[in-house]
C-alpha cells in the first residue's frame, strides 16, 4: 500500500507519530542542553563566590591527607614553607597568549613538613625551539605565598608520556612520581596569586576563568521550538491533504454534474481536475489557483 493509497486517518496518524518521536528526541536534547546549562551557572557561581575570596590558612580548607571539596575550588590560601626547585616540573600543551605554552610547577615544602605543589604560572615556547627560552626561578628560602586551590586532573587519552622534566597534564600522582617529591599532597594543588618576597621576574599569571555562561540555554530553547515546529509542519501537510482531498471532491461533483448535459466540459473539468492533482504531486509548496482555472473554464464555454 502506498502512502497516498493509503487511508486519510491512517497517514495522518503516521504523520502525528513521526512528530510525536521527533519532540521526544527534541526533548531529550533539549535537556541535555539545559543540564548543562544549569552545571555552567553553578561554576560560575562558585567562581564569583570564591575568587576573591580572603586567604585563609591552607590547613583550613585543606588538611593533611585530605581531598579538596568541590565547594572550596578558586578559595584563596596562605602557607609559608620553602620551595623545591630541583624537582621543578612543566606542564606541556597549555594554551596560553594564543600558542601552546607551558606552566611551571614547584613542590613548595611547608614549615609543617607537608610538600604542596605550586603552579607559578606560564612561560611560552622558545624562539627557535618548542622548550622555553627562560624560566623564572621560584625565590630561594623562606616564603610566604598566595595560592587558589584546585583539584588535580586526570590523565589525558594520550597517556602519561612526556619528554624527561616535563608532565602532560597536572595529575598529581605522576606530578610526584617525575619529580621525586614522594609525599606531595594528593588532594589539590595551588594557582599561585603571590609570593613574598617577590623574586625579580616571575612566570606569567594565569588568566582568570572566564564568565561566558556559553549557548547551552539557547540551543535548549532551540530544541523546544524544534519540536514546535515538527507539530506546526504535520498540521500543515494534514490541512494541505485536506484542502486537496476537498478539492478533488468538488472536482468530482461538478464533472458528475455536467456529465449528463455537457460531456466535452466535463471532460475538460476532468483533465484540468487532472492536471492540478497532478501540480500538487510534484510541487506540494505550490497552490493551484482555482480562480484562475474556473476563469479559463468560462472562456472555453463561450468559445474564446
Amino acid at each position: 500500500m502506498s502512502r497516498r493509497s493509503a487511508p486519510a486517518a491512517v497517514r495522518w496518524t503516521a504523520y502525528v507519530g513521526v512528530a510525536i518521536v521527533f519532540a521526544i528526541a527534541c526533548a531529550f536534547l533539549s535537556n541535555w542542553q539545559l543540564s548543562k546549562n544549569v552545571a555552567r551557572s553553578g561554576q560560575l557561581s562558585l567562581i564569583s563566590e570564591n575568587y576573591d575570596a580572603k586567604p585563609v590558612a591552607l590547613s583550613e580548607l585543606l588538611p593533611t591527607g585530605a581531598t579538596l571539596i568541590a565547594s572550596d575550588q578558586w578559595r584563596p590560601v596562605t602557607m609559608t614553607g620553602e620551595y623545591e626547585p630541583d624537582a621543578q616540573l612543566l606542564v606541556r600543551n597549555r594554551v596560553h597568549g594564543g600558542t601552546a605554552a607551558y606552566e611551571v610547577l614547584v613542590p613548595f615544602r611547608l614549615v609543617d613538613g607537608r610538600v604542596f605543589l605550586v603552579d607559578r604560572g606560564w612561560v611560552a615556547p622558545g624562539n627557535t625551539q618548542s622548550l622555553p627560552d627562560h624560566v623564572p626561578a621560584p625565590p630561594r628560602g623562606t616564603v610566604t605565598l598566595v595560592a587558589r586551590l584546585q583539584p588535580g586532573e586526570p590523565l589525558p587519552p594520550s597517556g602519561r608520556s612526556a619528554p624527561p622534566g616535563q608532565v602532560p597534564s597536572i595529575n598529581l600522582p605522576l606530578v610526584a612520581q617525575e619529580s621525586g617529591a614522594s609525599s606531595l599532597e594528593q588532594g589539590a594543588y595551588g594557582t599561585l596569586i603571590s609570593e613574598s618576597p617577590s623574586p625579580a621576574s616571575v612566570p606569567q599569571a594565569l588568566e582568570a576563568p572566564s564568565d561566558d555562561p556559553g549557548p547551552y540555554l539557547s540551543y535548549g530553547v532551540q530544541w523546544i521550538l524544534f519540536a514546535v515546529m515538527g507539530f506546526v509542519f504535520i498540521w500543515y501537510v494534514i490541512r494541505s491533504e485536506r484542502r486537496a482531498r476537498r478539492e478533488d471532491a468538488e472536482d468530482a461533483a461538478a464533472v458528475a454534474a455536467l456529465a449528463a448535459t455537457d460531456p466535452e466540459a466535463a471532460a475538460a473539468l476532468e483533465a484540468q481536475s487532472s492536471v492540478r492533482r497532478t501540480q500538487r504531486a510534484l510541487f506540494p509548496k505550490k497552490k493551484a489557483d482555482r480562480d484562475m482555472a474556473d476563469e479559463d473554464d468560462l472562456l472555453d464555454k463561450a468559445g474564446r
